[in-house]
């Protein structure tokens, strides 16, 4: 590993205080734009304007997504922003480069029905599916991130007053856990954690069966193999559950502001898509419905 590369992660994780998913996204981009000077005989700390220009020219006619293409520009401000405070580099070849914003598409919603089936699928007398449940419940009680389940420890969760402590880098939010959710974590931590945890001294929440903290990947393919049992006809993935918990309280009156607390936006701009999506859905109701509507 380079110098460059060393101290670029160092400003990210000690000055930035990414999250370590953020961090891992960083580095591959940084890598694929470095790989992409290397065979060109292009020095990272001499590119020019154009040559950026040509990189993102190349990026798109190899079949990228404008998303894909918006998070590796994204890295590379992030990298010639770091190399000028360092003064590594006197100017910015980033600066003024700009990528057409594709549309953003409404996040998949589940329905209350499909929700309560959704979370009817584990086997709670099976010691796998016990834990599965508690899991499911959970994300669906608070709406945390896939990345911050996983990240839960033992003492992130206050059964007896139903709050979960969810903590990151940069903030701490408290979430309030519905009985549901809170009863399946009471039956897996009696049941499960304290029969599969081989280290007394581990502080993961939740765990895969060997008692080792439960990783994305094994966590994705549960919300997968339930999906196909559920027989639900919808791409559902973990963030399915945060949108649909953030989608649900809004139809249900709560208001922008707390939903945008919970689910520990930094930004109202980002909560706001679930104001379009249960306006989306209102609206087609009542052009279906109304008959005033269905003749204009």
């Amino acid at each position: 590993m380079t110098d460059v590369k060393k101290q670029f992660i160092a400003y990210l994780s000690e000055t930035r205080k990414v999250s370590d998913n953020t961090l891992q996204s960083y580095i591959r981009d940084y890598d694929q734009f470095v790989n992409y000077l290397t065979i060109r005989n292009i020095d990272l700390l001499a590119v020019e304007s154009d040559q950026l220009q040509k990189f993102l020219v190349s990026m798109e006619t190899s079949g990228l997504s404008k998303a894909t293409m918006t998070r590796m520009m994204a890295t590379i401000r992030c990298f010639y922003r770091f190399a000028m405070l360092e003064e590594l580099v006197e100017t910015n070849p980033a600066l003024g480069i700009k990528i057409e914003k594709e549309e953003k598409k409404l996040p998949e919603i589940l329905t209350a029905k499909e929700i309560e089936k959704f979370l009817a699928q584990p086997d709670i007398t099976d010691l796998k599916g016990c834990r599965d449940k508690a899991m499911l419940e959970l994300l669906y009680a608070t709406g945390i991130r896939v990345s911050e389940l996983i990240d839960l420890n033992l003492d992130d969760i206050n059964l007896q007053m139903g709050i979960l402590y969810c903590r990151s880098k940069k903030s701490e939010r408290i979430i309030p856990i519905y009985d549901d959710a809170r009863h399946a974590v009471a039956d897996y931590i009696k049941r499960v954690r304290s029969a599969v945890i081989l280290d007394y001294r581990e502080p993961a929440l939740f765990t895969n069966m060997n008692g080792a903290r439960m990783t994305r990947q094994g966590f994705w393919k549960i919300v997968k193999a339930y999906t196909k049992s559920a027989n639900i006809q919808k791409d559902i993935t973990p963030h399915t559950l945060r949108h649909s918990f953030a989608t649900h309280l809004l139809e249900n009156g709560a208001q922008l502001k707390d939903i945008k607390e919970m689910l520990g936006h930094s930004d109202i701009s980002s909560t706001q898509v679930y104001a379009k999506v249960v306006k989306e859905r209102y609206s087609n109701v009542y052009a279906n419905c109304h008959p005033k509507a269905r003749r204009a």
